[in-house]
């Protein structure tokens, strides 16, 4: 252990010494006062290279070891041990510094015993703020007692949900009947759900027969998905009864939309939508972009996420926009273009009003699309 910890030492001080010899170099090209006039300006990747230089050594300097005198002034709360461990072991999202309180909140803990009730709370703020991945912590998480076996045809009945329940902060619902009775849109009355994703009333579905229908068309199959913002897995539910492998990304905004995939046996990929994907290039059949990706997202955020959708499918695999909605202007000039730059095939690109009251104020539509990335 000791061999190691010096190696990390000489190791630190070394990048250490080459980052000040780099800051001292760039900061003379870009602090000079007057450059000759032959002298090109410092290119925006130098410029990029300092900036996290700096932020290097701002990085080291603060996990220095605290000095033994103490503060005459003002006395600040001591950080959680586990998070100056984990820091010095694995990187810390940048965004995770902006915001020490809640960091501190959610590194503060008795290691090896009972995580703090209701952490997700705290992780979903941190999460949306930025701060992702989350730091790691030695603690035991409180877990459902009776988890599912198989999934199973018909719905859970309500009491068996009501049994797995394990949080308590919740707004005013402690139950799933409660959350389905206060939420009936949001997939909790999974007597509601059995029949989403297999019906066709307008233009603007697509059921999975049809869908898996395309695909056979085309000489094509669908084994491997990811629904993004899934919300409680229903479309994964479905398409496990077609043999279909589908995770879902979602998170849980006051309502515990994970908790409730797992409890059908599917998988669920607590991220934001800004995070990368955590799967390997080229090998996902199926990526369904539910309502989470909307006209909501900041453009360049969506435009990342597009190009990682791109990443994570293999050609010949679908890209599905279910009920897409913007302005429709903002569909002709703006969405509409960053979808075309993908180069996909057109198999299905239907577009129709949104007839709720926040549609009809905002002149907003709604588009289906199914897009198939070329071979």
């Amino acid at each position: 252990m000791g061999f190691t910890m010096g190696l990390n030492l000489v190791l630190v001080l070394a990048m250490v010494a080459t980052n000040i010899l780099s800051l001292y170099h760039l900061s003379s090209r870009v602090q000079s006062p007057k450059p000759p006039s032959d002298q090109q300006p410092v290119p925006d990747h130098l410029l990029h290279q300092l900036n996290t230089i700096r932020a290097t050594i701002s990085h080291l300097t603060r996990h220095q070891p605290p000095s033994t005198t103490p503060s005459p002034t003002t006395t600040k709360p001591s950080v959680p041990q586990d998070l100056l461990l984990y820091s010095h072991l694995s990187p810390i999202a940048s965004s995770c510094h902006n915001h020490p309180d809640l960091l501190h909140k959610y590194m503060s803990y008795s290691p090896y015993s009972l995580c703090p009730l209701d952490s997700d709370l705290l992780a979903e703020s941190l999460i949306l703020h930025g701060c992702h991945p989350l730091p790691r912590r030695r603690c035991f998480s409180k877990t459902p007692p009776k988890p599912p076996s198989s999934l199973p045809r018909n719905p859970f009945p309500s009491s068996f949900l009501d049994s797995n329940v394990i949080w308590n902060k919740y707004p005013t619902c402690r139950s799933f009947s409660c959350l389905a009775k206060q939420n009936p849109s949001l997939g909790f009355d999974l007597n509601n759900e059995i029949s989403k994703f297999m019906t066709y009333k307008t233009e603007l579905d697509l059921p999975i027969p049809q869908l898996l229908q395309v695909a056979k068309s085309a000489d094509s199959v669908i084994r491997l998905g990811i629904d993004i913002g899934g919300a409680t897995g229903t479309f994964a539910a479905r398409m496990k009864q077609y043999n279909v492998t589908v995770v879902t990304t979602t998170m849980n905004f006051n309502v515990p939309n994970n908790e409730v995939v797992a409890m059908r046996g599917l998988v669920p990929l607590h991220v934001p939508l800004q995070h990368r994907l955590p799967v390997f290039d080229g090998v996902v059949d199926l990526v369904r972009c539910g309502h989470a990706v909307n006209r909501w997202m900041p453009l360049t955020m969506m435009e990342f996420l597009f190009y990682d959708v791109d990443r994570v499918l293999r050609g010949g695999g679908y890209l599905w926009f279910d009920h897409f909605f913007s302005k429709r202007v903002d569909l002709d000039k703006v969405f509409g273009p960053l979808i075309g730059k993908l180069g996909y095939k057109k198999v299905k690109w239907a577009v129709g009003n949104k007839t709720d009251s926040g549609g009809l104020k905002n002149g907003e539509v709604y588009l289906t699309a199914l897009l198939q990335k070329p071979v």
